[in-house]
């Protein structure tokens, strides 16, 4: 969620998905920026989603699930991932919220298809989709749904999965805070900018409901979202999430604005790297 295991809620004030007050920040210990990193593991994680509070506004219930898959498809990853809430009001009006959102990523951040659907009661349907591609120099967002349009990405834009590696390097790096712009295929206007804040690098053994992450070293995260042209307004989404090193969350703090929800790991399943990849060999 990052734009790995974020939240794409797009149609309500403040609600927008992916990624993810802060304490003072320990740094890492020489041996985790010596280490070298721990590949990405490709996963299928199942989240339960409960209303953590509320702060004012008309929403007085909120439940959901979460799923996200990782899948190493050889030269790309390859993301999906379906988001259900449900709501409440005083009044007594309802509204379920289902977002399917897939991205097939180079693994090289050159190139990236994606595809954003939301619908459901109570909210306009929306479909974004199209491809991006990025060089040293910048890149550029072909968009082909809600319609036709060419946006142009900053040098250093990261793609989401490139995103998440980021924030988990920034960790073990033992830095406090990194503010990579991001483009994840859940807007209309292109990338957005990231502000992360990273809680510290915690060594193995770690405290875990999930057996298979207990011997991998965590970093607690905060991130924000903000759309570039209002940076300096409050963030779109700011979510919180204990990253491991290996690319997977167990814990999720989602900001929507008049409430929050905890997104706790239900399931997690491992899944197999693909058994072929031909290699490709670049002319000289």
């Amino acid at each position: 969620m990052r734009p790995a295991i974020r939240a794409c809620v797009m149609n309500a004030p403040r609600w927008r998905g992916l990624c993810m007050g802060a304490a003072l920040l320990a740094m890492g210990t020489p041996a985790a920026r010596a280490e070298a990193p721990t590949p990405l593991a490709p996963h299928r994680a199942v989240y339960d989603l409960t209303l953590e509070s509320v702060s004012g506004g008309q929403i007085v219930s909120a439940s959901g699930s979460m799923t996200y898959v990782l899948s190493d498809a050889c030269s790309a990853w390859s993301t999906q991932q379906e988001l259900n809430l449900q709501t409440a009001t005083r009044s007594g009006a309802q509204t379920e919220i289902r977002t399917d959102y897939a991205v097939l990523e180079d693994k090289d951040g050159g190139h990236m298809v994606f595809r954003t659907h939301q619908y459901g009661s109570g909210v306009t349907e929306q479909k974004i989709s199209g491809e991006a591609t990025m060089a040293a120099t910048g890149g550029q967002v072909h968009y082909t749904q809600p319609g036709v349009s060419v946006v142009p990405l900053a040098a250093g834009t990261l793609f989401p999965v490139a995103h998440t590696r980021a924030i988990i390097a920034a960790g073990r790096a033992g830095q406090a805070t990194i503010e990579p712009a991001l483009f994840d295929g859940t807007t209309e206007k292109g990338a957005i900018d990231t502000f992360i804040v990273l809680m510290g690098w915690k060594p193995p053994p770690t405290q875990t409901d999930i057996p298979a992450l207990v011997h991998l070293g965590s970093v607690g995260t905060h991130v924000a979202y903000y759309d570039h042209a209002t940076h300096d307004m409050p963030p779109d989404f700011d979510i919180g999430m204990r990253y491991f090193e290996n690319g997977v969350s167990d814990r999720l703090d989602m900001n929507f604005g008049e409430f929050r929800m905890r997104g706790t790991l239900r399931t997690f399943t491992p899944l197999p790297a693909p058994r072929h990849c031909s290699v490709m060999v670049k002319p000289h």
